[in-house]
């Protein structure tokens, strides 16, 4: 499970289950989601988990590792360790102490491993049974190696301590400590952080003779996303570039600049969209498809106009929140070169292409929509087919504690509220392609179907139905950009993804909101969702803040 549901639920399931019991169940959830098909891509996609820099590659005990970054694990939880943790980035794990009576257990985990497994043994007979099930058996050492205060902060110098751990007094790291006695880091090359610093943890991994193996209780504090944290802080990273491509030949502009001019055309296009619901409400071809004007649609019924205006009003709002969740990752995320960034905008803009024949179901070619989308089309998909930019983003320390589980409190409350207006945008597309209206659309209209198909024609319902069934489609589209982002987006300082989920909040809720009480629409239970999507999003991002956008 991811950092914004397994920080939360920890201290739930430590009070009821115990910390020791509440490890093993963690573990087993994280093992069981990886054992399932795909399981392990999941996860690893949840978390953002990326391939390893290049450099973190290397040996230990003669072993290749794709990663020198990973884990070191009693063997009573070592088979449940070996499915869960190489998704989340553990390039190898190594089981330790291992007695003859845990020999069964090494062999089941052995089994199934996508890493190389590592074991530390003292007993010539436990080496001779394992010898020939894992790829390396390392000599048991002196207790001093392994004892939990050897932190990774106390091998940096003063100045790196203190730019990693800003709340740690400087005078406690004691690091001429390393001089007095024997260090897992100087012995072995095998470091075991009893501090989850991320920084403090890449700077040892630069070191190609070292090997960082992370225990089950760094792990429960730092929680799982913690290798890719610092698979990012290990990556080589260059200044980003300027919001502006340089030259003037479209060939040379990069990806992510194609990305952010179609978030503005979706954007400019929304609000033109708005600027027509609120004056005309219908255009020429409207009024061609209907053979109505805005007078003859008052006449059918005097809530008609109203109920247009609103659905309307609603989509144009969703299609600005559109347009900000796509310059925010254009220009705060696919510039600097974070992967997640970019395929957030591409299952975004794929949903919403998909989308597109919404419009045409009900036999009405709307000129301008289709126009709109003939024109983003070349755009998104330069977006997607050029490569993406290479590492350009900043690597912060996390901060203090409390304040980044607020923050993983404010994400899981942000991923819920995405899930949810995708589950929206399905009922609203649902609505869109079958049936038209909700109980509480004809409560308001005061009248049902049949009436209005023999007062104004075959044609007005096929017409209401397509503004509803394009509105189902973007709020996927966006709904599908604010999940990801909020899973994949969140450290310490990237105040761009704050403000891209705040502008989005604005455009999307506010204006729904408003025109709903302006047309006198107020039933409480339609109008529940997108209260409840505020007070989430506002919770959210009030907690979020002082991580998000911290200096």
């Amino acid at each position: 499970m991811p950092d914004w549901t397994y920080q939360p639920l920890r201290g739930i399931a430590g009070a009821l289950l115990g910390v020791r019991r509440s490890r093993r169940v963690a573990l087993r959830a994280l093992a069981w989601t990886g054992s399932l098909p795909g399981g392990g891509r999941l996860v690893a996609r949840l978390l953002g988990h990326r391939h390893p820099p290049a450099h973190l590659s290397g040996t230990v005990a003669g072993v290749a590792v794709r990663s020198r970054l990973g884990a070191a694990v009693p063997p009573q939880v070592a088979r449940d360790a070996v499915r869960a943790l190489p998704p989340l980035g553990a390039g190898l794990v190594l089981v330790e102490p291992v007695e003859l009576a845990d020999v069964p257990l090494v062999r089941q985990a052995a089994a199934g491993r996508r890493v190389p497994l590592l074991v530390r043994t003292g007993d010539p007979a436990v080496t001779a049974a394992l010898a020939a099930h894992v790829d390396a058996i390392l000599p048991t050492d002196d207790e001093e190696r392994h004892r939990p205060e050897h932190d990774v902060a106390q091998t940096l110098p003063q100045r790196d301590v203190a730019q990693t751990h800003p709340e740690r007094d400087v005078a406690q790291t004691h690091p001429e400590r390393d001089t007095e006695r024997p260090s897992s880091e100087h012995r072995g090359g095998i470091v075991l952080p009893a501090s989850p610093s991320v920084g403090a943890v890449a700077g040892v991994l630069a070191d190609p003779a070292k090997v960082v193996l992370a225990t089950p209780a760094l792990l429960i504090e730092a929680g799982p996303g913690w290798f890719g944290r610092v698979m990012e802080a290990a990556t080589p990273t260059a200044p980003a570039p300027s919001l502006w491509p340089a030259g003037s030949d479209p060939r040379r502009w990069p990806a992510w600049w194609w990305g952010m001019a179609t978030g503005v055309v979706i954007a400019v296009a929304g609000l033109v969209a708005a600027a027509v619901a609120l004056g005309p409400v219908l255009l020429w071809y409207d009024r061609a498809f209907l053979d109505m004007d805005q007078e003859s649609l008052h006449a059918v019924n005097h809530h008609l106009v109203h109920f247009l205006r609103h659905d309307r009003i609603t989509l144009a709002g969703t299609m600005v929140a559109i347009g900000v969740l796509y310059v925010g990752l254009a220009a705060g995320g696919m510039r600097r070169g974070w992967p997640w960034a970019r395929e957030a905008y591409l299952v975004s803009g794929a949903i919403g292409f998909a989308a597109v024949p919404y419009l045409f179901t009900h036999g009405y070619a709307e000129p301008l929509h289709t126009a709109l989308a003939v024109v983003l089309l070349p755009m998104f998909l330069a977006a997607a087919r050029r490569p993406r930019e290479r590492p350009r983003w900043t690597s912060r320390p996390d901060g203090p504690e409390r304040e980044r589980r607020r923050a993983l409190t404010g994400q899981l409350l942000m991923v819920i509220t995405g899930i949810g207006l995708f589950a929206g945008g399905v009922a609203v597309s649902a609505v869109g392609l079958g049936g038209v209206f909700v109980p509480s659309d004809l409560e308001y209209l005061g009248t049902g179907p049949d009436t209005l198909r023999a007062a104004a024609g075959t044609r007005l319902l096929p017409f209401i139905a397509h503004d509803r069934a394009g509105f189902g489609g973007a709020l996927l589209a966006a709904a599908a950009a604010i999940t990801l982002l909020s899973a994949w987006g969140w450290r310490r300082g990237e105040s761009w993804v704050w403000w891209t989920l705040t502008l989005a909040a604005v455009a999307g809720f506010v204006p729904a909101v408003l025109t709903h009480l302006a047309i006198g629409y107020v039933d409480l239970w339609h109008l529940a969702p997108v209260l409840l999507g505020m007070a989430l999003t506002a919770t959210a991002l009030t907690l979020s803040r002082p991580y998000l956008c911290s200096a």
